[in-house]
């Protein structure tokens, strides 16, 4: 499949952007740390060169945390087109500016900075409404282009479908734009506390704010990973009167049921829809997918996947349409990338469900607002989430770890030499083979 889509792309060609994704190497040689794909379940920690000034908006930055989303997990399986051998992969990285290109007068050298997972140029219709994740001008991808319609902003370490930007699993990262797509960070704030802005709290305020959860709403959340978790908890600030969190994972359901959800565990309930119109009469009025395209609970959608007759498996959003009242609302953050078969049209059109795909979630829309006014004010604390410690050398065995769920994984803070030590409060630093079991 990677083959083919490298394939078609080629033949298809680039589309002009603001950006170049390719960066000039240092000139003394100097290499660096970083995680690269070279096959489905194939990933590995490789010296790679440095990056250095490669247009004069860039800025360098000298990454000091970054993670792995289960987002990333579609990577490590192959799942997402257009990747090729020696990528660099991770979208969700924080630093310090390690160097400044001429036309950078905002930002200096040493001071923190957390990027954003997309690049925006700052300037196009997208951009200035703050939806940094729908620019215009940053992804050369004809494929996605072509697929559907129009095409997403570029993306770190997301593969050659959103750009082929390297990605942020690295001890270095060039962020082109960087004005536009670095926030500072403020002294009094950690690291463990400021990475996630790159992706995660975003992307889960995102899906709740623009399902348009509201004061007394009933919402059930489909997976609980750090997503979900967070959803969880952006909801009840928004005022809902119930969550009803939907998951397999026994840790993670505990985790909810002490935050107060309701947890239904689909591993041992048949009819999830029908368990939830016993719970709440007449249906939910919200709905949010935070899962997985690529984990299929039925044998027959199990088949399909592995005969290639779809990319993504529709049964949660059957399960959500189901389980909504008439005229509820449906969400969908998680990352779906291609088609469907069995998606229920029907119930969706009868219904008069809102069925609402949120999109890439737009980072620089929220990532202030998050910061100043919920994380700095300690209304949300994001190292909830945060399990494991661990050094990016590690990083090939944590996607094995990750994937499989093993040792109570969820979100991880990645060090690099370059990281301070631990905050109070988070995880102190392990290796994967430690808990890896």
């Amino acid at each position: 499949m990677q083959a083919a889509a490298n394939i078609a792309q080629s033949q298809l060609g680039k589309l002009p952007t603001a950006v170049q994704p390719e960066y000039k190497h240092r000139e003394d040689g100097s290499t660096m740390k970083a995680l690269a794909w070279f096959g489905a379940t194939d990933v590995r920690v490789i010296d790679a060169p440095i990056p250095d000034i490669t247009e004069p908006d860039d800025v360098i930055v000298k990454v000091t945390g970054t993670t792995i989303c289960g987002s990333d997990l579609h990577l490590y399986h192959g799942e997402i087109l257009t990747l090729r051998k020696g990528d660099i992969l991770g979208h969700e990285f924080m630093g310090v500016v390690d160097r400044i290109g001429p036309n950078v007068k905002n930002l200096a050298i040493g001071q923190r900075v957390v990027a954003s997972f997309q690049i925006a140029c700052g300037k196009c219709r997208y951009c200035k409404e703050g939806l940094s994740s729908f620019c215009d001008n940053t992804n050369n991808s004809t494929l996605q282009n072509y697929m559907y319609g129009t095409r997403d902003a570029g993306f770190f370490g997301y593969s050659h479908f959103t750009g082929g930007f390297p990605g942020g699993q690295a001890e270095y990262v060039r962020v082109p734009l960087g004005e536009v797509n670095l926030l500072p960070v403020p002294n009094e704030v950690s690291d463990e506390e400021a990475l996630y802005l790159s992706d995660v709290l975003p992307t889960s305020y995102h899906c709740v704010v623009d399902t348009g959860v509201q004061e007394g709403d009933t919402v059930g959340i489909w997976g609980l990973g750090p997503i979900g978790q967070c959803c969880a908890r952006w909801a009840k600030l928004k005022g809902a009167s119930r969550i009803i969190a939907i998951d397999q994972v026994p840790e993670r359901l505990e985790r909810a049921r002490e935050q107060g959800c309701e947890v239904i565990d689909f591993s041992k309930v048949k009819d999830v829809s029908q368990k939830i119109h016993g719970m709440v009469p007449g249906g939910l009025d919200v709905a949010l997918d935070c899962g997985t395209f690529h984990e299929p609970k039925t044998w027959l959608h199990k088949g399909m996947k592995m005969l290639m007759l779809e990319t993504d498996v529709p049964e949660t959003a059957n399960e959500m349409i189901a389980s909504v009242r008439k005229m509820g609302r449906c969400g969908l953050i998680a990352a779906y990338s291609g088609f469907t078969n069995g998606f229920n049209i029907g119930a969706l059109m009868e219904k008069g469900v809102r069925f609402i795909g949120n999109g890439q979630a737009p980072v620089h829309k929220y990532w202030r607002e998050i910061l100043h006014d919920y994380i700095m004010t300690g209304k949300f604390d994001p190292k909830f989430m945060i399990s494991h410690r661990v050094p990016l050398e590690d990083m090939s065995k944590l996607y094995a770890a990750f994937d499989k769920r093993v040792g109570g994984v969820e979100k991880v803070f990645v060090e690099t030499q370059f990281s301070s030590p631990p905050s109070d409060g988070t995880p102190k630093l392990t290796r994967v083979d430690e808990w890896a079991h």
